[in-house]
């Protein structure tokens, strides 16, 4: 199944990006822990030129330690972009960003030089959560589903920093599928453009080859197969995703196991690591 997910609405606002980037200072870009580079769209680095960026990897609490450490440490090695992992709704990781922004461009932040940082990010990845927390707020609207942000803003923080928020915004042709699986996985494509099994036999997959402990914890599994749909249908017995006759009804049972991934209820997992996504790469 070829994924791809574009609303109107992500036109809208890649014309508004290029028209607001020669006004900012920085970037601050929010990224899935989880997924790193398939949540980083590559038309933020086509549009930010030499602008600084800093990297946030959000949701740092649902992701696998290890793999955020070796993510950080891949970021920083590029120019002009430095990282930081965070939880959108902690204080103590806003005043890291703002401090990190005074750092990259220490000629502004003065009255009358406020330092213009520009959001961005994909959909579903935290962004309006992190504004409210910068704010205190309660600005941006937030939800468990993608594109809840479909307008941009302005917020004056009153600390000598102006915060430009704008929608979640996909690429037009998203052609690594792989990524595309990753993000559908993560809650970044909403159902609307997915089938929700195709993803769920994904999910399963993967936690079977890198996480199978989790599955055998959470859902009893204790034997298992090359064939996710076997694996969806015993989470879907044990949990009772059942319909009339008793069958599971996989759809049911592929939602559950997307939301428990999501919330963390099968621990901290990492989608992706830069020796992994590299490896990927150089197989295409």
């Amino acid at each position: 199944m070829k994924l791809n997910w574009f609303p109107g609405h992500m036109r809208k606002t890649h014309k508004l990006l290029l028209e607001m980037m020669p006004k900012v200072d920085i970037i601050i870009e929010i990224l899935d822990a989880r997924l790193p580079q398939s949540s980083a769209n590559p038309l933020f680095a086509q549009l930010r030129g030499n602008k600084p960026c800093i990297k946030l990897l959000n949701k740092n609490d649902l992701a696998d330690p290890q793999a955020t450490k070796a993510w950080v440490t891949h970021f920083q090695q590029q120019s002009g972009i430095s990282a930081l992992p965070i939880e959108a709704t902690k204080k103590r990781d806003v005043e890291r960003i703002l401090k990190l922004c005074r750092v990259l461009v220490p000629k502004r932040g003065q009255a009358g030089k406020e330092i213009r940082a520009l959001v961005v990010g994909i959909p579903n990845v935290g962004k309006s959560t992190l504004i409210n927390t910068m704010t205190g707020r309660k600005i941006a609207k937030t939800g468990d589903r993608p594109a809840v942000t479909t307008c941009a803003q302005q917020i004056e923080l009153h600390n000598g920093i102006r915060l430009f928020d704008t929608p979640g915004l996909l690429w037009p042709k998203i052609e690594d599928q792989q990524s595309a699986y990753r993000l559908s996985t993560s809650g970044a494509i909403g159902y609307n453009a997915i089938d929700p099994v195709d993803i769920g036999r994904f999910a399963a997959t993967f936690m079977t080859d890198c996480y199978q402990e989790r599955l055998t914890e959470r859902y009893k599994i204790t034997e298992f197969t090359d064939n996710p749909d076997q694996v969806i249908e015993e989470m879907g017995w044990r949990r009772g995703c059942l319909v009339s006759g008793g069958t599971v009804d996989m759809t049911r049972a592929a939602k559950m196991l997307l939301r428990e991934i999501r919330s963390g209820k099968l621990g901290r997992i990492s989608f992706e690591t830069p020796e992994t996504f590299q490896q990927q790469k150089s197989k295409d």
